[in-house]
């Protein structure tokens, strides 16, 4: 993380291309072209970039006063889905003479190209620009190398065959800038591994390409469901109600669970006080959406277990394979989380499935609150993760 003493020697390199300075402290639009240009690092510096917010082209102070909403609204860049994949960014704030700093310092990240609302940014010398043809598939390249996580490998049993192209373009018109989209002439392949959901190098899909887009997803991940049961009573024991292995492409399974969703949710007149009533339902339908959704981003899709969705008489448990993942810990959860599943995250926050990175849970026990549920309750080891939402009493 910078200090004090990095801050002054960047202060006055004016040569340098993963600097960007400014005296604005609300163009949140150059702040986000900025931070995606960083990330996608196109000339391969492997070190930080720096926003520096409070100083002029010349490196001079402006005088700017870094306030706590200035610095707040600076690290919600990370998780409000605008930039993607989230970057990986630390957000700080010095006191110099002449003035404050605040300092915006962002990695490159292990699985360009980044966009921000759909467009990729890239540092050409000192100034940001959109990236080409040409300069996107050196980055996408470029991600082939580093992929790290599962969903960013190549699935190399597939091939172009098994991804229906219909629903990736309808993901595409969602996901990419449309001005981009009408000067592209490039191959479908090319245009699959811009957003990661292809691997041109070995000819075949990516996984992420194969749970979102796949014809038959679990002929190649075969936990790749969810198991859901409806029961009568509080025991798994219990003959269900009603079963189903809800399967197919990540789109289709995501829409199929809000169908379920809104079945299972009663809604009745409840006493809120000696002196009323109003309706409210037996769980809020969008923490246990938050939930489910969660469950499906974060799940180990390289386990052959699926998601269990069991709906009891008196509370829903959520068990996914794959417990904490990264920098999330027993002792940080809920506030630090990783995300086993970057690819498959940004494609859920395009599709409208998340709205903000990192806060499902705490929102989740927020909503049971105001509802008037218990607070859900978390197991989890290295294995697996489980969730237990209860019913609202009265």
């Amino acid at each position: 993380m910078i200090n004090e003493d990095k801050l002054k020697d960047i202060l006055s390199d004016l040569e340098a291309d993963d600097i960007e300075r400014t005296t604005s402290t609300t163009n949140m639009d150059k702040f986000c072209q900025a931070i995606c240009a960083f990330a996608n690092d196109l000339p391969d510096h492997r070190r930080p970039g720096y926003l520096l917010i409070g100083v002029h082209d010349n490196g001079t102070l402006s005088g700017l006063n870094v306030t706590d909403e200035l610095l707040k609204n600076l690290g919600g860049i990370r998780s409000d889905g605008n930039v993607l994949p989230q970057p990986l960014m630390n957000v700080s704030g010095f006191a110099l003479n002449g003035g404050d700093v605040a300092v915006v310092e962002v990695y490159p990240s292990d699985l360009p190209p980044v966009r921000y609302k759909g467009r990729i940014y890239i540092r050409v010398g000192p100034r940001k620009a959109i990236a080409s043809e040409q300069e996107e598939r050196v980055l996408s390249e470029r991600r082939v190398a580093m992929a790290r996580s599962f969903d960013a490998r190549p699935c190399t049993e597939a091939t172009i065959d098994d991804i229906a192209l219909g629903q990736f373009d309808a993901y595409r018109r969602q996901a990419v800038d449309l001005e981009t989209i009408a000067g592209n002439q490039r191959s479908v392949e090319h245009q699959l591994a811009s957003l990661r959901f292809y691997d041109p190098e070995r000819a075949c899909p990516t996984y992420a390409g194969i749970l979102l887009f796949g014809k038959n997803p679990r002929f190649f991940l075969p936990g790749a469901y969810v198991q859901y049961i409806r029961l009568p009573g509080a025991q798994l024991t219990d003959l269900p109600e009603d079963q189903s292995e809800i399967s197919g492409d990540l789109h289709t399974v995501m829409h199929e669970l809000e169908v379920r969703l809104k079945l299972l949710i009663q809604t009745r007149m409840r006493s809120v006080s000696t002196l009323e009533e109003k309706l409210l339902p037996d769980y809020p339908e969008w923490a246990l959406r938050e939930l489910l959704m969660n469950a499906v981003m974060h799940r180990n899709y390289d386990s052959n277990s699926p998601i269990r969705f069991y709906a009891f008489i008196d509370h829903i448990e959520i068990l996914n394979p794959g417990g904490l993942y990264g920098e999330a810990t027993q002792e940080n959860f809920p506030t630090r989380n990783s995300y086993r599943n970057p690819v498959i995250a940004e494609a859920m926050k395009s599709l409208g499935f998340v709205n903000r990175f990192g806060y499902g849970v705490q929102r989740a026990q927020m909503l049971l609150a105001q509802n008037g549920n218990p607070p859900a309750e978390f197991e989890f080891d290295q294995h697996s993760f489980l969730v237990r939402i209860f019913r609202r009493s009265a």
